[in-house]
């Protein structure tokens, strides 16, 4: 389907639900099938890859598309589930190191973690900190609305992006508010958030306005601010430039993409624009030191040269799975799908090196990959550790 029938399609269900947050995807799934997605062909396998060990850790997320992921830092995996279960698991084995849950909470973001703490944020407006040695709460703050955002800590702060525009930092040490930065909305957005990234003393964020702004992480003072899309169109349909995938850092640069808008570069010092490229994604971008790559909104997987934007490859046999953001494990580039698969892209060329599928649900949150083990948590709630286990003869 190309991108203007899917905004037709999209157009149409609008009609019938109305305007505000929206959610491509649910939308998609629910019109008529004008295009089905791409159907999987074998291929030739020359990688060889393994399920480590794969757990059930909760209720996931499949029905509310909310913005659950795994995080992983220091030997555990933390976890949540839309249902108030936070767990931390050993990274090399998925054994429960410890499990608590929060009767009444309803999880719609994280966690994220940093500072000592396991961060989550809920569908009612809250934050909530719990001890990353045992998973006791330390404390809760309010927000202005839901978080479908992960939670971010550094520097002694904890910063969250709200589905009403407003970006909260709190103290890490008790959840009291350092400063809030308050930024309208269209009137109609996607049903998502990026994700704030913390960089040294610099939070960096993207807007639905198809802003980039960064900010003091002590004192909320604004540093700069990025245009990265311009709303064009009549309809408000049209005019949706958000940025719903989370920015990348990396060597002094920022990239970012928007729907319906642009991929762009912009300087981490002054926020200029380097180079911007027509391109429209809501999933979001992995890197590695040689390329960008982006999900699009058509499905198709792109390798960009970051220096100057230009394409080095593109992958269209995955046209309409509904991919993750890609992720980069050793040489090669790992997108997930709407059936459960994790594709793993050669990244010379693009052409798929190998196939395994980790479950029945979707994968829509990108795989999280640390050191050589990719940890993918499938939307119904299911955790895999994935690894390389060598090419293939």
């Amino acid at each position: 389907m190309s991108l203007g029938l899917r905004s037709i399609v999209i157009s149409l269900t609008l009609l019938l639900v109305g305007c505000g947050s929206m959610d491509p995807l649910k939308l998609l799934e629910d019109a008529p099938n004008v295009d089905p997605p791409a159907e999987l062909v074998d291929i030739k396998r020359s990688i060889n890859v393994r399920k480590l060990w794969s757990k059930s850790v909760g209720s996931g997320s499949s029905t509310d598309r909310v913005k659950l992921v795994p995080y992983v830092h220091g030997g555990r995996v933390y976890v949540a589930d839309r249902e108030g279960v936070v767990k931390a698991l050993d990274s090399s084995n998925g054994r429960v190191i410890w499990s608590v849950e929060k009767e009444g909470l309803e999880i719609s973001g994280g966690p994220g973690a940093g500072e000592g703490l396991v961060l989550v944020g809920t569908s009612n407006g809250e934050v909530v900190a719990l001890s990353q040695q045992d998973g006791s709460e330390k404390w809760r703050a309010r927000v202005s609305s839901e978080v479908l955002s992960v939670p971010k800590a550094a520097m002694d702060m904890v910063v969250v992006h709200t589905i009403d525009g407003k970006l909260f930092a709190m103290n890490a040490s008790d959840g009291t508010m350092a400063w809030v930065y308050d930024r309208s909305i269209p009137v109609l957005t996607l049903h998502g958030n990026s994700s704030p990234v913390i960089s040294g003393s610099t939070v960096i964020c993207g807007f639905a306005s198809g802003k980039l702004i960064a900010f003091d992480i002590e004192s909320g003072q604004q540093l700069w601010e990025s245009t990265i899309a311009v709303p064009t169109g009549r309809s408000e349909l049209e005019r949706m430039v958000d940025i719903d995938g989370d920015p990348v850092v990396q060597s002094g640069m920022i990239y970012v993409a928007t729907y319906q808008g642009q991929l762009a570069a912009v300087s981490e010092d002054s926020g200029d624009v380097v180079w911007r490229r027509k391109l429209s994604s809501y999933a979001g971008l992995g890197a590695d030191l040689n390329n960008l790559y982006v999900s699009d909104a058509e499905d198709k997987v792109w390798a960009i040269d970051p220096k100057n934007s230009s394409s080095m490859w593109k992958q269209s046999k995955l046209h309409g799975r509904k991919l993750s953001a890609p992720a980069v494990l050793g040489e090669y580039v790992v997108v997930g799908d709407f059936e459960g698969y994790l594709h793993w892209l050669s990244p010379e060329d693009g052409h798929m090196v190998a196939r395994i599928r980790v479950g029945d649900d979707p994968i829509t949150s990108p795989p999280v990959v640390d050191g050589n083990v990719a940890y993918v948590l499938g939307d119904g709630g299911e955790l895999a550790a994935i690894t390389i286990s060598g090419k293939s003869q």
